[in-house]
């Protein structure tokens, strides 16, 4: 038996979606656990519209509102052997279940996913999904590499075998983001395995703003110190280089008389102007892509920072 959970918070615009895709697939043998954080829009209505009819989804309510919280909630109230989590802002393809079954059989892990794919409603959210899917963006993450297979330190949202939680223990709830490769860094240092497959179709979709963006991205910064703390064998240069470059920003003004300081910054803009300005994409997201990398990167350099801070401080505090 398959449990899926899907952590909502004011997605309207997409639970219905999600719903009818779980609905639609196989296998039969399944469950869906929405854990909703309080929505204040239409989704709890939405959702409740299907329980007349499906006596396999349940809407559970999350008082700690946030995705760690979620998930624990829904891994202590299924009763499936494996676990998927759903996201609310992404579309699976209709034998998602399936593959992720096939996998588990073929490659004997205790984590298993697909790479990010991305689709978009406009083209901000196009440019973004380049951006997350280019090196320049994100680095040399596999996760985003739709071509690879095996075995991986992190997977996006994941299907665990329920067992593996007895020596793992559950979702760290102090982490509003990076609770996923929290979870899979720990599993990996205690011998459990992360498999990446290809034949495993998500398709997510990005944030439609910059401040969106922005706030997603400081988190993703600012959450990351302590989760490498935790599991120091996490630690990859991608997630060093941004916190770098702001730091060498604010530097900046002060080493004016060095000749060679701006050399990184002209590098900086000669790589962001040769990735936004040769695609095939429209000139809308040519534009917009000269925008949303730096937005990246800030956000999660400027926020990185701030969490390293963050994190000393509860240190020196004990």
């Amino acid at each position: 038996m398959i449990s899926a959970i899907c952590p909502t918070y004011n997605e309207a615009n997409y639970i219905k979606d999600i719903v009818e895709f779980f609905v639609s697939s196989k296998p039969l043998d399944k469950e869906l656990l929405i854990i909703d954080g309080g929505s204040s829009d239409s989704t709890r209505e939405i959702v409740k519209e299907f329980l007349t009819y499906h006596k396999n989804i349940f809407l559970i309510d999350n008082p700690g509102k946030y995705v760690s919280f979620a998930l624990n909630i829904g891994i202590q109230k299924a009763r499936g052997e494996i676990i998927v989590r759903l996201d609310a802002h992404t579309k699976y393809s209709s034998d998602y279940f399936e593959k992720i079954v096939e996998s588990f059989i073929k490659s004997n892990a205790d984590i298993v996913g697909g790479p990010y794919l991305t689709i978009y409603r406009n083209n901000f959210q196009n440019a973004v999904a380049k951006a997350i899917s280019n090196p320049f963006g994100i680095g040399d993450s596999k996760a985003h590499d739709p071509n690879y297979e095996g075995y991986v330190d992190s997977v996006p949202y994941g299907a665990f075998k329920k067992n593996i939680f007895n020596k793992t223990g559950l979702f760290d709830e102090r982490l509003v983001r990076n609770q996923d490769d929290e979870f899979n860094y720990r599993a990996n240092s205690l011998g459990k395995k992360v498999y990446l497959n290809p034949d495993i179709k998500l398709w997510y979709y990005p944030r439609d703003s910059v401040l969106g963006l922005f706030k997603q991205y400081f988190q993703y910064g600012f959450y990351k110190p302590l989760v490498l703390k935790k599991i120091n064998t996490g630690i990859k240069v991608r997630h060093l280089i941004p916190g770098l470059f702001v730091l060498y920003l604010f530097l900046l003004p002060l080493c004016t008389i060095l000749n060679w300081i701006f050399i990184p910054l002209i590098v900086y803009i000669v790589l962001l102007l040769f990735t936004s300005g040769f695609t095939k994409e429209n000139f809308k997201v040519k534009i917009y892509s000269l925008i949303i990398y730096p937005v990246i990167h800030l956000s999660y350099g400027f926020g990185f920072l701030l969490g390293l801070k963050n994190s000393a401080k509860k240190v020196s505090s004990k």
